[in-house]
């Protein structure tokens, strides 16, 4: 797949239960790293996570909305398997990383991203809302990245569906990365939202996110903490939707 970001008509993922040769082979390798990886963040659990073959962006005609369907099969492995192949650079290129993000705006126009806490696997790095897919983005033969937006924004922010209701997805493409973001409005002001969420995460006892961060514009972005496609999909909305000058 080619890097950009793409308007989305729809997400139309599906699960096909497969072997993962890549892991298999570099068993012994993915299993020391693991250990010194887990001597450095001892609370990261080795589960299962979901990871995309055969990716690829499809015109559809009549579809719902302007834009291409993004399709491809997931396949499960275990966690250490993933965390591995990022941290060696991919070397397995015809599987892609692809997870659904909340892009939570509030109502008076800041967009709001949350920096990942020191034990998680991408401590200090910012980020709308977000988790690899798992299992339980599972329905039938299909994974419903929708699902898993609306549960990871919940988990992390306590913002339910229901006060924070989504759109269309774009897609940002980066690499081995596939980022489907979709919008999500809150009635709340900027403020409001980042005391609420500030709450929220003082009684959790071990909360994924140490704060809320409100961007309104190019100069709040932070390159060194925030993705890449991070940073692309909020120059595109600043132009596109004429906010943050």
């Amino acid at each position: 797949m080619r890097n950009g970001i793409f308007d989305a008509a729809g997400l139309d993922t599906s699960f096909a239960p497969a072997p993962w040769p890549w892991a298999e082979e570099e068993a012994e390798r993915i299993s020391a790293h693991w250990r010194a990886r887990l001597a450095e963040k001892p609370k990261m659990f080795d589960g299962q996570v979901l990871l995309l073959r055969d990716p690829a962006l499809c015109e559809t005609p009549g579809a719902r909305a302007q834009g291409k369907v993004l399709r491809g099969q997931f396949f499960l492995t275990r966690f250490r398997n993933f965390m591995a192949w990022r941290d060696f650079g991919c070397p397995d290129d015809s599987v892609f990383n692809c997870f659904s993000m909340a892009a939570l705006r509030s109502s008076d126009g800041a967009w709001l991203l949350g920096e990942m806490g020191g034990h998680t696997m991408n401590s200090g790095k910012i980020y709308f809302p977000a988790g690899t897919p798992d299992r339980n983005d599972i329905v039938g033969d299909r994974v419903d990245l929708a699902l898993s937006v609306a549960r990871e924004m919940e988990e992390e922010t306590g913002f339910s569906p229901a006060e924070a209701p989504g759109g269309d997805f774009r897609v940002v493409v980066e690499r081995q990365q596939i980022a489907c973001i979709q919008q999500r409005r809150l009635a709340l002001t900027a403020d409001e939202a980042v005391a609420r969420v500030a709450a929220f995460l003082a009684r959790d006892p071990d909360p994924e996110l140490t704060r809320l961060v409100a961007v309104r514009g190019e100069a709040d972005l932070n390159a060194a903490a925030m993705p890449g496609f991070i940073v692309t999909y909020l120059r595109d909305a600043f132009v596109t939707l004429g906010c943050g000058a």
